[in-house]
Formats: structure tokens, sequence, C-alpha cells
């Protein structure tokens, strides 16, 4: 049993159908279907979906390849290509109503009993073990038995809750808010762009996706949420002054549609398996959006999930041990990610070290290069920003005529102390049994 029929429940299902188990997934939305998303899918998310079969379909819905990324702040800015993934040297925008029917239709065509307009109400214990679901459709109330249950449905999600695992262990809240808007495109030289500006606090980007549409996201620091609450336009209309770069991408492009977005966005790992359930996707893990992991994980994670479980589904010794490997392996392979997110993520200005990493990607484009890979996961960011180079750029900021050196100093002070953590973090998860 699947609960949630979206990324990580698709992927899920797919994985479990293909292996020749029985997968019943429900949702209680009717494909296709929206849900709130910024949707952008770097090369390694891309080579997650084409690992499903699912690219061809995904790309047929008329998203453009994004085969080149942006990137500015400060007054430096570079424009570099990432690492091929398997093959995928591509990101891709592609709206969730598209993106997500097509998920469905994978698993069904993998032999999914994917039954949509059903809502999962409880779950079915024997003693302390989860051995299926209640659900309730346009019949009433059924009780489903499956010696899996996935709870793959998102931040809020039922599953989680009902085995007590909706508070994390580990979070961190958001820094910034989350606000954006699509545009009529109007700008065709920059379609194969991804793009993003930092300017002060403020960071804005630009994607083009389907529709021949273009995303437009804005994140302020979240204290600047109430003011999108009260005059969500307006307040989006100001930030994109803010970012003139941004708002000069903009020209010649009409907003369709209203602003949309999300202020309280905190990150988490939530524990995640037990006797016979599991949580994919955002039920289980969730970073900030900033740095566009979401998609990926639920992808490789649901999948990964349905591939672990598969040859164990009716041992149940064996599965809870199976299904305890996933929780580590998708815990060490995202901490590092997490914990570089979560630093993206906060609602500062530009420090005068990152203007120094900025300067140094304008002046070797082959860095902008590298830190492309980590947005594509074929690098860490630790391979990146590498002890000598922070050293380097601690310098160099340091000499710079005008620097405000004790402010400096500081920063890098507190820096340091978060690197020692995040580090201690990492060696507990990798040594853990």
């Amino acid at each position: 049993m699947v609960v949630g029929a979206r990324c990580a429940g698709s992927a899920t299902a797919t994985a479990l159908a293909r292996a020749g188990r029985h997968v019943v997934v429900v949702d209680r939305a009717r494909f296709p279907s929206d849900t709130l998303s910024t949707h952008l899918i770097f090369a390694g998310g891309v080579a997650e979906l084409q690992a499903l079969g699912a690219r061809e379909r995904v790309e047929a819905l008329g998203s453009p390849r994004l085969s080149r990324a942006h990137v500015a702040a400060a007054g430096f800015g570079v424009t570099t290509a990432s690492t091929p993934v398997d093959g995928i040297d591509y990101a891709l925008c592609v709206r969730r109503p598209g993106l997500d029917a097509v998920l469905v239709d994978t698993a069904r065509a993998a032999g999914a009993d994917v039954r949509e307009g059903v809502k999962a109400t409880d779950l079915v214990h024997d003693g302390a073990r989860v051995v299926g679901i209640r659900v309730k459709d346009a019949d009433g109330e059924h009780e489903l038995r499956a010696p899996l249950v996935v709870g793959a449905d998102g931040r809020r999600s039922t599953v989680a809750d009902l085995v007590g695992a909706d508070r994390p262990h580990m979070s961190n809240p958001n820094g910034r808010a989350c606000f954006f808007a699509y545009f009529e495109e109007g700008r065709p030289e920059w379609n194969g762009v991804a793009a993003q500006w930092r300017e002060g606090a403020d960071l804005g980007t630009a994607f083009p996706c389907d529709g021949g549409l273009l995303l437009v996201l804005v994140m302020p620091p979240v204290e600047r949420g109430s003011a999108f609450r009260s005059d969500p336009q307006g307040e989006y209309e100001r930030t994109l002054a803010r970012l003139p770069e941004l708002a000069e991408r903009l020209r010649g492009c009409t907003q369709e549609g209203k602003v949309r977005g999300a202020v309280d966005l905190p990150s988490y790992f939530r524990r995640s398996t037990g006797p016979g359930w599991a949580l994919a996707g955002d039920a289980g893990h969730f970073k900030d959006p900033v740095t566009a992991q979401g998609i990926r994980d639920a992808l490789r994670f649901g999948r990964r999930l349905g591939e672990m479980a598969a040859p164990v589904l009716h041992d149940p010794p064996a599965l809870d041990a199976a299904l305890a490997r996933w929780e580590r392996e998708r815990d060490r392979a995202c901490l590092e990610t997490y914990q570089w997110t979560n630093l993206l993520a906060r609602g500062e200005a530009v420090s005068a070290f990152e203007a120094e990493l900025y300067r140094g990607m304008a002046r070797r484009p082959e860095l902008g290069r590298e830190l492309l890979d980590v947005f594509s996961r074929s690098r860490r960011p630790s391979q990146v920003i590498t002890a000598r180079r922070s050293l380097r750029f601690a310098a160099r900021a340091l000499t710079r005529r005008g620097a405000d050196r004790p402010e400096l100093l500081r920063w890098l002070g507190r820096e340091l102390g978060v690197d020692v953590r995040h580090r201690l973090q990492r060696m507990r998860l990798a040594l853990s049994p």
C-alpha cells in the first residue's frame, strides 16, 4: 500500500510493480492535479526520471532543456553547464499537473493499481506492526491489508502522524519565504537557461518551463512574509524591483495568474521506518526549496525503497531490516546536501566571503561548473567549497580594500562553528549501525 501518488509514491509503486509485487496506491487527488511546488529538476533529477522510464513522456510536455545555468551576485555573474549525470546534461522545469500525471501513468503502466479520489483515514495494526490502512472513497470506508504501508503523502503526512513520527528528530527553520508566479515568456534568447540572482538579502530565479511559461520565484527574508500575506502582488513586484537583473530578464514578459507561495517551510528528517511502514519523499525528509532538490530525492529514494523492499515483502524481520538500511542510505546520501541547503536558505545579504566565491566563478568558470554539479548531485558541497578554497576566499575578503574586518571575522567564526557541527553530524551518521 502506498499513500500518495505524486513523485515519491509513484516512484515507489513503479519499482515494486516492476519487481512483480501487487501494489495499491491511493491519493485523495484526481490527476492531473496541481500542488505547491517550484518544480525545477536538475540533471540528477532528470536522470532519475530516466531510471523510472518516464523521461521521454515528461519531456513531451514541452519543457525546454535547460542546458545552462546563470548565477549572479555582488556584481559578478557566470553562465555554465553541468557535468552529465547518466548521460543527462540539462535541467527541466515541469509544472506539477503534467509531471505528476506522467508519473501516475508510469506506475500504472508498470502494473500498479492507482486509485484516485481515495483518502487514507487510519492504519490497521497487528500488535505493534502496521498491516494495512483504512480508506474512504465514494463507496464508503474500507480496510486494505498489506505487508508494507508507505506514506508518500507530503510534509503534512497522515501516515507520519498515525505512526507517531510527525515530530522531526532533526530540523532547521527556514530563513527565506518562497513566492512565485508564472510569466508568458518574452525573451527567447534565455530559453535554455536556469537563472538565479541575489541582491542584498533578496534572491530571485527565472526558469523556463512547459506551456511557453516562465517560473519566476522570489525568496525574501522570512520576516517579510507578513507583507506578502497582506499584499501578495504588490510585495512580489516590490521584491522584483529590488532584483534589477531579474527585472530586466522579465522585460517583455507578461505575468499569467496570481502569486503563490509559502512562509513556513522548515527543513527536517523524520524517523522514516518501523514495523511494516515507511515514509517516502517529503513525508520523511524535506529540504528548503532554495536548492531545488525535493523532486530528485523523492524519485530516487522512492525508487530505492521499492527496490529494497520488493524481495523481502513477506518476510517481516527481513523487511524491517531492509527498511532500516534504506533509511540509513537516504540519510547518509542527503545529510550534507541538507546542511548546505540550510546555509543557503538563511535570509541574509551576500557576505564578503560569498562575494569572493562569485568573483572566483567569474574569473574561473570551471568553479561555477563544479558548483552546478552540487545542484545536480554529482559532487558534494565539501568537494567544491574545500578547506583550501575557503581559506583562499577568506584571505582575499580580509585583505580587500574597504573590508569590514571585524564583521567578517565574526562571520567566519560563526561559520567555522557551523562547519564543525555539520562534520560531527555526518561523522555520527556514518558511524551509526
